[in-house]
């Protein structure tokens, strides 16, 4: 059975930074894409960030203006989301997700984890 498991999400001021992990078991984790996707109080799931199986090759949501970075372990079976310069309209439930092709619609995803809150907010 399939398992991704995302941390660090938490409450941070405007201006501040959070890393996000995500752990994945069940599969074999360097065979998938994982992306990064989030989603605001009434609002649709968007593409946050995306990495290739093999992590050479990375797409953020041009929105984010490269605050946010995607990064993997394929030893630890880990991918990461470095969060910087955050601002309130960050604040949403952030999900991980993995897929066998390399997608930004949230419809390429076989697998996704729970989510964690990120607050961001004086």
């Amino acid at each position: 059975q399939v398992h991704l498991v995302e941390s660090g999400g938490g409450l941070v001021q405007p201006g501040g930074s959070l890393r996000l992990s995500c752990v994945a078991s069940g599969l074999t984790f360097s065979g998938y894409a994982m992306g990064w996707f989030r989603q605001a109080p009434g609002k649709e799931r968007e593409f946050v960030a995306i990495i290739t199986s093999d992590g050479a090759g990375t797409r953020s949501a041009d929105s984010l203006k490269g605050r946010f970075t995607i990064s993997r372990d394929n030893a630890k079976n880990t991918v990461y989301l470095q969060m910087n310069s955050l601002k309130p309209e960050d604040t949403a439930v952030y999900y991980c997700a993995a897929g066998v092709t390399f997608g930004l619609s949230s419809t390429a995803y076989d697998y996704w984890g729970q989510g964690t809150q990120v607050t961001v907010s004086s």
